[in-house]
């Protein structure tokens, strides 16, 4: 799905450049002045755009995942290595080309969720939000399945003998004798109580950008720095002092500041847009 809205939006990014014929994009991005922005805003979406570029290695958290279904030989370091390497690679020569394309086609009016920039030809603006749709309600069962197991458990140790918690119901499915869905009643009332939850703070905060650059910022430092580098020195020993040490520790420093300064930028933006919006009726 990823790249079916890429291509799509590729696609639309080289039609538009096309059309006008010129490169509307500058290299200094928006001017701060009467015409432009004003510095403050600048700043703010300048931090902002490091959570944005940091949103993307929230991959990193299934890395580990990943790795552990490999079968060896050969050894899952070396796999998932060279994996890592051309996935990687390819993905972020593919969305590199389409945002500088898609600035060039936009100019400084580039929305953050490009597709919303074109209304024609429709059918192909809907057939990428279509794409769109289908990738986040995979990535959404993904992200949320650790947060589900956390609650449950942490209800199911504190209640042990309330049967909300632990009885498990099964219904057969009628259009097929051999499936059947199981669930209790924990499951189904918690799990749909969080998925409107969090559509609600969504319809509060139609911000894509500001959201992204903050949850990207909430997320960079200690799941994809700080983690992995700590479990590092533990594994390999490293002892303090030592040059690989400090590295790893800079590394995890300027790291953390990034998430901080991206932090500050996204709820800067958030609290000036919820200046100008009223509650559920942000126009985007």
């Amino acid at each position: 799905m990823s790249f079916a809205y890429l291509f799509i939006g590729l696609f639309l990014c080289i039609a538009k450049l096309a059309s006008h014929g010129s490169v509307r994009g500058t290299i200094l991005g928006v001017k701060v002045g009467s015409n432009g922005v004003s510095a403050t805003t600048r700043t703010w979406n300048s931090l902002q755009a490091l959570g944005n570029i940091a949103f993307a290695y929230t991959y990193s958290m299934l890395l580990i995942e990943v790795q552990d279904t490999l079968k060896a030989p050969p050894p899952e370091n070396q796999t998932m290595k060279r994996a890592s390497l051309y996935a990687i690679g390819v993905t972020a020569a593919l969305y590199i080309s389409f945002g500088c394309i898609g600035y060039a086609a936009l100019g400084n009016g580039s929305p953050g969720n490009i597709l919303t920039g074109f209304y024609e030809p429709f059918w192909l603006v809907d057939m990428g939000n279509i794409a769109v749709l289908i990738h986040l309600i995979g990535a959404y069962q993904v992200y949320g399945q650790p947060i589900y197991a956390k609650y449950e458990e942490w209800l199911a140790k504190k209640w042990p003998e309330l049967a909300f918690f632990h009885t498990v119901y099964t219904i057969e499915l009628p259009f097929s004798k051999c499936c059947t869905f199981r669930f209790t009643p924990c499951k189904l009332v918690l799990r749909s109580a969080f998925v409107v939850l969090t559509t609600l703070i969504a319809l509060m905060l139609p911000f894509f950008n500001a959201i992204l650059g903050l949850l990207g910022a909430l997320a960079f430092w200690p799941l994809t720095v700080y983690y992995p580098t700590t479990c590092y020195m533990a594994q390999t020993k490293i002892k303090r002092g030592e040059v690989k040490w400090a590295v790893l520790h800079c590394l995890s420093m300027v790291a953390l500041l990034v998430s901080l300064l991206a932090a500050v930028g996204s709820i800067a933006d958030i609290v000036q847009r919820l200046r100008h919006v009223t509650l559920f009726k942000a126009e985007l």
